[in-house]
């Protein structure tokens, strides 16, 4: 059977973290968010717990039974949600302790994407309310950083990642994903500026002993307007970025940043293969296939609901998969690479981890499309 690189998104939250009791005062991550949930609606398809219950995921011993249970069902990469905030990393110890700790973490590749986004009030369940509808707009943590401080993120992300022998690669570079280019571009200090950074990255990954870095785009929906939000900088669409930018290839975080998500998951996937085939078209590097699960934030708030995706059950999700791969297998020229959201986004409701409505039912429409270990 032809071998895809299934890769799983991980939102590294479930473990203690001192810096985290700021949003889950319980010491225990974002388990305590999960553990309130509740239905907010008649018919809404909550509360969803995981049936392995509200396990440390920086425990060495508990990722290596998540490690044998994804490679078992198909999923052979992780894809770490990495975090840089007051020139400090935030969130480490899921990768750091957990995977990099378990015995078996050679079955499993992983790499890592750079979520330099904002951080507000949305994960903290007792102001999620106000930060969801704008009626707070208070920043904790600002993603953009200076040029400085992404010297130093880089460097640790070098030395400590691109080195072991399970970081996946491309072509035999280190795949490093990128998550929001605009507020990149603001903190590092425009266009120019970011140019130069990225140049040095890659120069820095050479300079170490790599053949050269893969740089990865998280994608937002394609179009033919200006980014904005970049005072005195002129800095063109999406696509004129890409290409200034010289990143080797793209993909999406989640359905929600390119599509309507508050429909049925079948004629979500109408748009979404839409986007595939319009990102194949009109970009010049390759484009990856992303698969979402679900989509329902409304674990995070008291009251607040939002875009719910309906009727994402494993059947759906897995003509999704099917699609991914008949595009992969389409294009015999670029890596069979397949991203997902995600690994366990419980208060996103997209997840794969078994769960106590579809049981172990998202794990197994992987390992139909993909095969398993």
């Amino acid at each position: 059977m032809k071998q895809y690189d299934v890769a799983a998104f991980i939102w590294p939250s479930y473990h203690p973290d001192p810096r985290a009791k700021a949003f889950w005062p319980m010491g225990i991550g974002e388990w305590q968010t999960v553990m309130s949930n509740a239905p907010k609606f008649p018919g809404h398809e909550q509360p969803r717990y995981p049936l392995w219950g509200y396990v440390n995921e920086a425990d060495p011993y508990v990722m290596a039974m998540q490690i044998e249970a994804a490679t078992n069902h198909g999923v052979n990469v992780f894809i770490y949600d990495w975090y840089w905030y007051d020139g400090l990393p935030y969130l480490e110890g899921c990768l750091n302790d957990g995977f990099l700790g378990a015995a078996n973490n050679d079955k499993m590749k992983f790499y890592v994407m750079w979520a330099n986004h904002d951080v507000n009030l949305c994960w903290d369940k007792r102001n999620a309310d106000d930060a969801f509808t704008g009626r707070n707009r208070s920043v904790i943590w600002r993603g953009g950083i200076d040029r400085n401080q992404f010297e130093n993120a880089c460097r640790r992300i070098i030395e400590r990642y691109f080195g072991h022998p399970s970081y996946y690669r491309i072509d035999g570079k280190p795949v490093f994903m990128l998550y929001e280019l605009s507020t990149f571009i603001a903190g590092i200090g425009g266009v120019q500026a970011a140019h130069e950074a990225l140049s040095w990255f890659r120069d820095e990954v050479v300079r170490a002993g790599y053949p050269g870095l893969e740089l990865q785009l998280t994608m937002r929906r394609d179009s033919p307007h200006s980014l904005s939000g970049i005072p005195g900088d002129n800095v063109g669409t999406q696509r004129d970025l890409v290409e200034q930018l010289a990143f080797d290839s793209l993909t999406h975080y989640q359905f929600c940043h390119f599509v309507d998500v508050n429909r049925d998951y079948n004629v979500v996937m109408e748009d979404v293969l839409a986007e595939w085939h319009t990102l194949d078209t009109n970009y010049t590097m390759p484009y990856y296939p992303h698969v979402s699960v679900g989509w329902d934030s409304s674990p995070r708030a008291q009251q607040f609901t939002g875009s719910i995706i309906k009727n994402n059950t494993p059947e759906n999700f897995e003509k999704a998969l099917l699609a991914a791969r008949d595009f992969v297998d389409a294009r015999p020229g670029q890596a069979p690479l397949i991203t997902v959201n995600s690994w366990n986004e419980w208060t996103e409701t997209s997840y794969l981890q078994p769960c106590t409505m579809y049981g172990y039912g998202y794990l197994e429409a992987v390992r139909r499309v993909f095969g398993g270990a």
